[in-house]
Order: C-alpha cells, then structure tokens, then sequence
C-alpha cells in the first residue's frame, strides 16, 4: 500500500468514526508527514505496511537528535499508534510496529513554591484598612493553612468550621468529604472577619452559609481568588507567576521538607494517589542536598576526599 491512499483512508477514519475536529486530524497526518520526511532522508522506499519496529526506534532517535522536546515526541508516537491501529482495523496489516514502541519519559512540571518569607511578604501587603482586606488576608491564610483548592475554598461553609477543635470539613473532588487541620493564625483571621466583616454584609439568599463573600453578600468567584492574589503579588513585588494553587503546592511542600508523613499530606490534600503527593518530595533540590550536608555522615567527607 503507497503512503498516499494509507493517509487519505486514515483522514476518514480520523473524521467519520473517531468525530476528531479538523484541527486534530490535521496534527494527526503531521506525525504522518514526519515519519515519511525521515525515510526521505535515509533514503528508504518503504510502504506504510513494511514499516518494522527498528524502522520507528531509528525514527524516535532522529526527531529527539533535530531537538524535539519530550511532549512532541510523546505526541507524535501518539499519532503514530492511532495510524497503524487504524492500519490493524482496516486489516492492512497484521502486526502492529508500534505496540512495543515506548515514548521519551517526560519530566513532570514542577510547581511555583512561595516560600515562607514570601508569605509573609503577601500577607504584609493586604491593606487591612478596607473592609475586604480583612476578608483577603482570612483568604490567603485559609488557603497556605489548609492547602485548599480553589473551589474548595469558595465552597467553604461555616456549618464546616470546627474552629474550637481546629479543623474543617471541606467538599473536595468527587464531593469527597475530608476533615483537615486549620493553623491558629487562619482561625483568628477567619474570626476576625466573620465577626467584624461579614455581620455588616446584606447577604444573598443561598449564601447564607458561605463564609467568604463579595461586597454584594454573594458568593465569590474562582476568577476573584485569582484576583485577590495576582493583586497582592504585585503589592508585595512578588515576580513569580502564582494563583491560588501556589499556597496548595507550599503548604504540602513546607510540610514535607518540615519532616511531615507523606501519607498524612496526602490525607489533608484530598489525593486519591499517593502518588499526585509523591511530586512534593522532588520540589525543592537544595533542601535535600543541604540536609545530607549537613546529618548524613558520609556526604561531607565524600566531598573532602
């Protein structure tokens, strides 16, 4: 089978049975293109039923030596599985070269961390002189105390509050219910407002249980959040690019550089896995390297020698 007939039969398939959008078809015969652009170079005349597992190895090696990062290449492969799968279905072929064809392993995205004095540094920006700066500092405090999602937090209910005992039950994915600790300095915060602040608020009707409102006494939006605290950044001359997830990803990485159990961590952020928790543990490089400096016994005398 030539090339051409092979892509125009994948294009349908792409569009009649797996509904893709053009755009996505289109990314589709680009991994196509490349594959045949590399056989064009090494000057191989091969069909795309001849195509043999050494073939897309020595293919794989040549995009990642032209400089293709790891996500393009894990996506090209992608492409390359979904033709000889349609190749397979169609029953062009009778082997599929891409069964045992494994990708780059692709380094995950590490988070912004604030640290604990840029904390410090926001929370000294919020101007407590205005009504809402009481509201935005309970806000910030609730978050880096709870390690709370965003959602979670505008979803925050009084009826949750378990200040006396110092804990919160809070709604997460799934409408998973999760009780988590909440530090003293947030308690006294979210005191603060709700009996300073919110009492003064004309509430709207369904939200009489929602702690944190907007002036209107309705409830606040996740875009708001994100307001609260690019706004603060900037106050603050914080140059990170942070959101309220940012206080999510330092409370559980404080947590564990602080010797905390990843299990516990795991427990008070919400995760299913405890491998989603396991990222923190790889955060911050110079922690661990400082900490075998300074207790493992043979780190500095390695160094020495």
């Amino acid at each position: 089978m030539d090339w051409k007939s092979a892509i125009q039969g994948f294009k349908a398939y792409l569009k009649l049975e797996r509904s893709l959008s053009q755009n996505s078809i289109d990314a589709y015969n680009s991994d196509i293109l490349k594959l045949q652009q590399y056989f064009d170079y090494k000057k191989l005349t091969l069909g795309p039923d001849e195509v043999e597992l050494d073939h897309l190895k020595g293919f794989i090696q040549w995009i990642n030596e032209l400089g293709m990062i790891a996500s393009t290449q894990a996506r090209v492969i992608s492409g390359l599985k979904s033709f000889y799968k349609y190749m397979l279905l169609e029953d062009i072929i009778k082997n599929d070269p891409t069964i045992l064809l494994e990708g780059p392993r692709q380094r995950r995205k590490l988070p912004d961390v604030l640290s604990i004095e840029e904390i410090n540094q926001l929370l000294s920006a919020v101007d407590l002189s205005k009504p809402e700066g009481t509201r935005n500092k309970a806000i910030i405090e609730t978050l880096y105390s709870c390690g709370l999602r965003v959602s979670e937090l505008v979803g925050l209910k009084i009826s949750s509050l378990f200040l006396d005992t110092g804990f919160v039950r809070v709604i997460g994915k799934g409408d998973k219910e999760r009780l988590t600790p909440i530090g003293s300095e947030a308690v006294k915060c979210i005191e603060t407002y709700l009996s300073e602040i919110r009492k003064t608020i004309e509430i709207q009707k369904g939200c009489e249980d929602i702690i944190f409102l907007n002036r209107r006494g309705g409830k606040l939006s996740r875009v708001m959040i994100f307001t609260i605290i690019k706004d603060l950044a900037v106050r603050a001359g914080i140059k990170k690019n942070i959101s309220p997830h940012t206080f999510r990803h330092s409370f559980a990485t404080h947590l564990i550089e602080g010797g905390a159990d990843l299990r516990a961590v795991q427990d008070m952020l919400g995760h299913s896995s405890i491998t989603t928790t396991e990222i923190y543990t790889h955060l911050d490089r110079e922690y661990l390297r400082d900490t075998l400096s300074r207790y493992h016994p043979r780190f500095n005398e390695a160094h020495e020698n």
